[in-house]
């Protein structure tokens, strides 16, 4: 009997995103498949090795993998020790269809910036809580992987200060709420990766980073004012009291309860 794997999946609230895949494999063999979205993959240990459309190819750790859909495709170990992978499978929405022939013909992209982009969006999937930012790294995966294909999105002739303003007063509106980054470059008519560009260079953090700070400032003013902080953590916006915690701390210096015990001292 082999090893058992170790799988985690999850469904992210990430628009664009079907679903996010962690997988250790020591023996394990893909036969023939294939997926309706995109399978974008990274490998941490070992080497996968598989067949797109008659040809074999290697995926080592350095490299990122697109597999387009419904194209079949198998997969299984080239070392002995198996493989550990991270894989996104995204919907149509962000690859178009018409790039299938390319992605075929290439699926292998040698580009270190890319790989610590996707690495980037699998360690923000894993923060429940942290979907703005999700959707940011998403975005300049997309365009990082448009590019590979040949498919660059022309910026919104629009100028950057104008719109990272438009979507700071946004994100002032919906400090509690939230706002999906879609919604917010269709509501400035804008593409969300030049929008999210746009404000990292007009303010000098990303937005879901200003978002963030925000609440953390709603949360210092209503901890001061005698509200405990799981009712805070709700009332400023963030996902759970973990998600709370953690961003309170890296922002302040020490966790919501000191603070607030800080101030009644005072």
């Amino acid at each position: 009997m082999g090893a058992r794997p170790d799988i985690t999946a999850w469904r992210p609230r990430v628009e664009g995103i079907d679903e996010v895949f962690h997988a250790h494999f020591a023996d394990h063999a893909y036969p023939m498949h294939t997926h309706d979205a995109w399978t974008l993959l990274i490998v941490d240990e070992g080497v996968v090795r598989y067949d797109l459309d008659r040809h074999e190819h290697g995926a080592p750790s350095s490299v990122v993998t697109l597999l387009p859909p419904h194209v079949p495709h198998n997969g299984d170990a080239a070392t002995p020790e198996g493989f550990r992978k991270r894989v996104l499978y995204l919907n149509a929405s962000q690859i178009d269809a018409d790039l299938v022939g390319r992605a075929v013909d290439s699926p292998v992209l040698h580009d270190p910036r890319l790989r610590h982009r996707v690495d980037q969006l699998h360690r923000a999937l894993e923060r429940p809580g942290d979907e703005l930012e999700a959707q940011s790294r998403l975005a300049f995966v997309s365009e990082r992987l448009a590019h590979h294909l040949g498919d660059e999105v022309a910026a919104p002739p629009a100028p950057r200060g104008r719109l990272a303003h438009q979507l700071r007063d946004l994100l002032d509106e919906r400090v509690v709420e939230g706002l999906t980054l879609r919604a917010a470059a269709e509501r400035l008519h804008s593409h969300h990766t030049h929008l999210v560009r746009a404000f990292s260079q007009e303010f000098g953090m990303a937005p879901h980073q200003y978002l963030t700070a925000r609440r953390v400032d709603l949360a210092r003013r209503l901890l001061l004012g005698g509200m405990g902080a799981p009712q805070v953590a709700a009332s400023a916006g963030f996902y759970d009291q973990s998600h709370f915690s953690r961003h309170f701390k890296r922002v302040v210096g020490t966790t919501p309860g000191h603070y607030a015990r800080t101030g009644a001292a005072a």
